[in-house]
C-alpha cells in the first residue's frame, strides 16, 4: 500500500451498496432494477474514480501525480482530491491553451484550491499526448519529469484491474451490469469481475464508435487478452461528451423525484435513460436483475 496503508486510511466504503428500486418503466417488463451505489464509496473519491485512481495512488509511491483532462473533468477534480487527502504532489494538464488566463471555471477552480497545478497545452499537442515525444515534452514544459502519469480519465491496466472488483462484488446478484463509459477501464474491468453467464452493457457518452477497440486494448494489457461478456450500446450519447439536451435533463430530474437519487448528468443520466430505453424495446428477458452501476454523483461547486 502506498505509503504505509495511506490510500486504505481514506475509508473507502466498499464493497459499494446495492440498492433495489421499483419503478413501473422496468417492472412492467418483468425486470427487477438494482443500483449499484458506487457513488457512495468516498464523499471526494467517488465512485470509478477510487476504484480507477486507488491503484494508481499506490504505484505512483509518493510521486508527483500528473494527468490528463478537459475542463470540466471530473477525472481531474477527483485526482486533485486525493492529492490533498493523501499529500500528494498533483498536476493537472489540460486540454485548450486558450483557458490560460482567462478566470477558471468552477471544475477547475476546485481543482487549484486542492492545490492542484493546472498546465494548459494546444488542442494539437494534447491529441498526441500518449506519443512518447510529446509526452517528454509536455513533462519538461510541466517542470515535472519525473512524474507519475496517468492517462485521460484515469484507464490504464492499474485501473482496470482495480475494477475488477466490482465486478466480483455482483457476482450471483445480477444478470446484466451496465455503465456508462468514458474512456472504457470501468467496463474493462467490470466485465472480467463477473462470473461467467452475466453480461456487461456499456453505455458510451461520447460519439465515434472507437472504444469497442480501447476496451479490448485495456484488456490485453491487464488481463492479456478479452475477459467476459460485454457489449455496446452506442445510441445515447445525446450529441457527445457534456452534452445535456433538455429531454435528457427532463429524464434525470423525473428519475430523482422518483426515488430521491441525485443524478449525475454527463454519465449516469445516459446510461439510465437507455436502460429505460431498452426495457422499452424488450431487450432484457422477464426475471432480469439489471445493476445499473452509479459510476458519480452531481460534485459541488
Amino acid at each position: 500500500m502506498f505509503d504505509n496503508g495511506r490510500v486504505t486510511d481514506l475509508h473507502p466504503r466498499l464493497p459499494s451498496p446495492l440498492q433495489e428500486v421499483s419503478d413501473d418503466r422496468f417492472a412492467r417488463h418483468g425486470v427487477r432494477l438494482l443500483l449499484k451505489r458506487d457513488d457512495l464509496i468516498h464523499p471526494e473519491l467517488i465512485g470509478n474514480k477510487w476504484r480507477k485512481l486507488a491503484p494508481n495512488l499506490e504505484r505512483a509511491a509518493g510521486r508527483t501525480l500528473l494527468t490528463f483532462g478537459g475542463a470540466y473533468s471530473n477525472h481531474l477534480r477527483a485526482t486533485a482530491a486525493a492529492g490533498r487527502l493523501l499529500g500528494l504532489p498533483t498536476v493537472g494538464v489540460v486540454r485548450g491553451d486558450e483557458l490560460a488566463g482567462r478566470p477558471l471555471n468552477p471544475s477547475l477552480t476546485r481543482c487549484a484550491a486542492d492545490g492542484m497545478r493546472l498546465h494548459f497545452v494546444d488542442r494539437a499537442t494534447y491529441r498526441r499526448k500518449t506519443e512518447p515525444d510529446t509526452l517528454a515534452a509536455v513533462l519538461r514544459a510541466a517542470g515535472v519529469e519525473d512524474a507519475y502519469v496517468v492517462p485521460e480519465g484515469g484507464s490504464n491496466a492499474a485501473a482496470v484491474r482495480g475494477c475488477r472488483a466490482l465486478g466480483e462484488e455482483l457476482r450471483g446478484r445480477a444478470d446484466v451490469v451496465a455503465l456508462a463509459c468514458g474512456t472504457g477501464g470501468t467496463l474493462a474491468g467490470v466485465a472480467a469481475g463477473l462470473a461467467p453467464g452475466p453480461r456487461a452493457l456499456g453505455i458510451p457518452v461520447l460519439k465515434g464508435g472507437f472504444l469497442g477497440e480501447e476496451i479490448r486494448t485495456l484488456q490485453e494489457e491487464a488481463f492479456g487478452g478479452r475477459r467476459g461478456d460485454w457489449k455496446l450500446d452506442e445510441r445515447f450519447h445525446f450529441g457527445g461528451y457534456a452534452r445535456v439536451t433538455p429531454e435528457l435533463e427532463a429524464f434525470a430530474a423525473d428519475f430523482e423525484r422518483r426515488h430521491g437519487l441525485p443524478v449525475e448528468r454527463l454519465y449516469v443520466a445516459k446510461s439510465l435513460y437507455a436502460l429505460v430505453a431498452l426495457a422499452e424495446e424488450g431487450a432484457f428477458t422477464p426475471g432480469t436483475r439489471l445493476a445499473a452501476v452509479v459510476t458519480g454523483s452531481p460534485f459541488a461547486s
